[in-house]
């Protein structure tokens, strides 16, 4: 028989998205008071130990935290990973290639 849970656990969401098209998404039970830092720990994500090194931020429910934000229960931590591009330069390059496309008409 299982061991019954605490009624003070907390159940968070880590999520990353290594690259476009690609999910990681782990949900683990941590102890009342843990941290973002705790919920990565748990995780066992790859993306954990390149923090620091890749530049990603962390964020809970969209906003951007830190490592030692405390969590709440249903909490979703998420690791946000650098954009490729600019996105005022996306769009220029979208731009171009629209006008591009019809000039040839």
């Amino acid at each position: 028989m299982a061991p019954a849970e605490s009624t003070s656990d907390l159940h968070v969401e880590v999520v990353h998205c290594p690259r476009p098209g690609v999910t990681d998404r782990v949900t683990v039970t941590l102890p009342a008071g843990a941290t973002v830092a705790d919920a990565l720990r748990a995780s066992g994500l790859p993306a954990r130990h390149a923090l620091a090194s890749e530049g990603l931020r962390l964020g809970v429910w969209c906003r951007t935290r830190d490592v030692a934000w405390p969590l709440r229960d249903r909490d979703r931590v998420e690791i946000y990973r650098p954009l490729a591009v600019d996105p005022k330069e996306a769009r220029r390059q979208r731009y171009q290639r629209h006008k591009e496309r019809y000039a040839r008409g």
